[in-house]
């Protein structure tokens, strides 16, 4: 016990010179030293390392509650974006299995999915990544650290080891990107107990069964999809709308197309309480917030999809005076991505007002890179991002909402196109079509400016990149019209769109 008491006396002695050292000659360790390894993080570490700077970047995972733990990526790769695509298109194919029959396919029956294959797959898929993130660092001269991150000052960062072995980093900036995790209710007897969030659902090792999703964000619509499409019995309990922030009139017809898929909802309802009958099953409580009735039902697994949290707290912000939103936890950020505090930067999930979206998180981490080297003063547009929400029939944006368009313009300053239409892949599987819908929300007058553009429909993702650069081109309805289509397409439909809302006339496509 002497000999650690000496040892670790020695260890803060020599940090403790080299701190003050730095103070008195200007001299750091790094130029630059990034907290957080999840895509953001990763893309400005690996980007300023490019530019000459000398990086080092902190990743740390802390396990979820139900013990779940992964490597370096973050969010997008490990428990979000990727694993999701690919169960999507699990949940994709199963449908395509149903279509081929139509299609002139003998298929046998019974045609069943496994859980452990596909999860075994994606799970090997994500650990390539992991392994492919380190070897990119590795080979960009970045300096990892397995470590969980913290501030001493403006120019210097503490990283502990999963043992509690202390570092201490200096460097001339700091930039924060440890990104959010999910909340768990915490007004709900055994929601934590026997619930799970998306932290796990994509590790588990043994398909979850008759699941409840509890939320209805991107999120919670995206899982319930992808667990629908593969076969199990699911259902959403969705306490007022689904997908807030987002159009509304395309929510609803998500969901119209889910219940259709086969998804049951539980709308204007909120859990009470979660509990473990002796059988094994979870029985939860609910009530039926106009009536205040009250119902049971039992599941394999709740899924808690009830928002997320920003990754601020073991951070020792408030000891620097880092400002953040007391309200959601978020840094608050200039349009630099500078803090309160000199010499700290953040981005991405954990900045307020940024969209929570990887791509955005990884342009702004790289434009930071530039900006901190002097190679560019070149700021983050946050303006007319696109995204896509992969439920069964995916939903694909960019711009204003026909809401926000509405609020800022007026009813009477903007033009809504739109058209209901039919994809030819549907036409001899017999699927219903009658969600698959797109508008042009434009300024009214003028040249009838495009603010924002809506689908929904298949490969929804793929049709929105190149309008969402036309956007970025500041595009007008008078261009669309101008445009040739390709043909067969979806994505023809919106550059032939012409009936306005307005008009009251049908908006169902019928032909050339």
């Amino acid at each position: 016990m002497a000999a650690f008491s000496r040892a670790k006396h020695r260890w803060k002695r020599d940090n403790l010179f080299r701190v003050l050292t730095r103070n008195l000659t200007g001299k750091y360790d790094y130029d630059l030293v990034v907290i957080g390894g999840g895509s953001g993080g990763l893309a400005c570490s690996k980007e300023a390392a490019l530019v000459g700077q000398k990086v080092a970047v902190l990743d740390y995972v802390e396990p979820s509650v139900k013990g779940t733990k992964w490597g370096l990526g973050g969010t997008c790769v490990n428990v979000g974006c990727i694993p999701k695509k690919l169960m999507h298109q699990a949940a994709l194919l199963g449908t395509a299995v149903k279509d081929a029959k139509k299609y002139g396919w003998q298929i046998p029956e019974p045609i069943f999915h496994d859980w452990a294959t596909m999860a075994e797959a994606v799970q090997n898929h994500v650990r390539s990544l992991n392994w492919g993130h380190r070897v990119q660092l590795q080979d960009k001269k970045v300096k990892y650290l397995n470590m969980r991150g913290s501030l001493v000052d403006e120019h210097t960062v503490k990283g502990v080891t999963k043992a509690g072995k202390e570092t201490i980093l200096t460097a001339k900036d700091i930039v924060i990107a440890t990104g959010g995790r999910p909340k768990y209710p915490t007004n709900i007897p055994g929601a934590m107990e026997h619930g799970i969030t998306s932290d796990d659902i994509f590790w588990l090792r043994k398909s979850p069964g008759k699941t409840l999703v509890v939320g209805a964000s991107y999120v919670a619509l995206e899982c319930a999809g992808f667990l629908t499409g593969i076969g199990l019995d699911t259902t959403v309990m969705v306490r007022s709308i689904a997908l807030r922030g987002f159009d509304q009139q395309m929510a609803v017809l998500v969901t119209d197309y889910m219940e259709a898929y086969g998804t049951k909802f539980a709308w204007k309802c909120i859990p009470k309480k979660v509990e473990k009958l002796t059988s094994g099953a979870l029985q939860v409580t609910w009530m039926e917030i106009n009536t205040s009735k009250e119902y049971q039902d039992t599941y394999d697994c709740i899924l808690w999809a009830v928002g997320r949290a920003p990754e601020t707290k073991l951070l020792g912000l408030d000891k620097l005076g880092v400002q953040i939103n007391k309200e959601t936890g978020k840094i608050i950020v200039r349009p630099d991505e500078s803090t309160s505090v000199p010499n700290i930067y953040a981005f991405g999930d954990i900045a307020e007002g940024r969209p929570e979206l990887t791509p955005t998180a990884i342009k702004a981490g790289k434009l930071l890179a530039h900006r901190l080297a002097g190679r560019s003063s070149e700021l983050m547009n946050y303006h007319s991002v696109a995204t896509t929400v992969f439920t069964p029939l995916e939903y694909g944006c960019v711009g204003l909402s026909e809401e926000e368009a509405e609020k800022r313009h007026g009813k009477d300053g903007i033009e809504v196109y739109h058209a209901f239409y039919k994809p030819l892949e549907f036409t001899v599987a017999e699927r219903d079509a009658g969600q698959c819908y797109l508008k042009v929300v434009c300024e009214r007058e003028g040249d009838q400016k495009i603010l924002g553009l809506h689908f929904t429909g298949p490969n929804a993702g793929e049709l929105m990149q190149g309008f969402a650069l036309s956007l970025k081109c500041g595009a007008t309805y008078s261009h669309l019209l101008q445009t040739v289509g390709i043909h067969p397409t979806c994505a023809e439909e919106v550059i032939k769109v012409n009936i306005t809302k307005r008009s009251g006339l049908d908006a169902t496509v019928t032909g050339c």
